[in-house]
């Protein structure tokens, strides 16, 4: 009698244990965000389970829910890499690398970023800290002059800019003295009839700021025009959203100002070698 006791009880103690697994709720997978890359390389979309892991073998691996595709911020310093990166929430980041055998690994940080109300402040608050915190240190983020590469970078384009104009200006006045010499005879005339030199100069220099400046804009124009198709091309061959070109008022009005005045250099001193000489020797053939 005991033992169909015990084995009823023992039935009925399995029976609230299966009810209780049938009605407790399924666990949600965290929700993640994948970059655009990751999504293509995977074929992934919003709504699959996905699994990562630490290791690489796969052990300890998380299960996650793609809540969404984004694209990764343009990073000049990255943009050869391939983005392959999923955003999650900080709980189930430190619960999928957290060490098991050390309770603690899940208070501990690695770094933490700080923004500063000044920049001015970054020596004086890592000094701070290296006194309060022994053993931390603190470094700025923003790269010195003399170590980063975007500043050696715009040294080298401005050189090159410098020899481009060097060698334009030097194109423009060989085409200005050519200029000047098929209107040897009509400078003469005009010199003969009583028009000055400083008119003459005056109207030669009008005429370089004009051609220089028709120059400068039509050179912008197809800056402007093919910045989309350049663009389209480096973004297509390293798949990022990065600008590599941008034509911006700010560079067209510097362009337009350095053009000026190397036309106004140009048509003098073209002009100037005819005007300097003697009228006969002008309209003598």
């Amino acid at each position: 009698m005991r033992a169909i006791a015990a084995v009823a009880a023992v039935a009925a103690l399995a029976s609230v244990s299966l009810l209780a697994d049938s009605i407790q709720p399924s666990i949600e997978p965290s929700a993640i965000l994948v970059s655009r890359q990751l999504a293509a390389r995977a074929n992934l979309k919003t709504g699959d389970i996905v699994t990562l892991a630490v290791a690489a073998d796969g052990t300890g691996a998380s299960r996650f829910r793609v809540a969404g595709v984004y694209e990764p911020t343009p990073d000049p310093m990255r943009f050869t890499a391939e983005r392959l990166e999923a955003r999650m929430h900080l709980p189930a980041l430190i619960e999928m690398i957290a060490d098991p055998a050390d309770p603690s690994s899940r208070n501990v940080v690695n770094g933490i970023n700080v923004r500063l109300a000044s920049a001015g402040d970054a020596r004086a608050f890592a000094a701070d800290m290296a006194t309060r915190v022994p053993g931390l240190y603190a470094q700025s983020t923003s790269r010195s002059g003399g170590g980063d590469p975007f500043v050696v970078l715009e040294r080298f384009h401005i050189a090159i800019s410098a020899v481009t104009m060097v060698g334009s200006t030097a194109f423009l006045l060989a085409l200005m003295i050519i200029r000047a010499e098929e209107r040897r005879e009509t400078v003469g005339i005009l010199r003969l009839v009583g028009i000055s030199r400083r008119t003459l100069l005056t109207s030669v220099a009008i005429e370089g700021v004009l051609v220089a400046a028709i120059g400068a804009v039509f050179g912008i124009v197809i800056a402007f025009l093919s910045q989309g198709l350049v663009n389209r091309i480096f973004q297509a061959r390293y798949d990022t959203a990065l600008v590599f070109l941008r034509v911006t008022p700010a560079i067209a009005v510097r362009a337009i100002l350095v053009a000026a005045p190397l036309g106004v250099v140009a048509g003098v001193g073209a002009s100037w070698t005819l005007l300097r000489r003697n009228v006969l020797s002008i309209i003598r053939r």
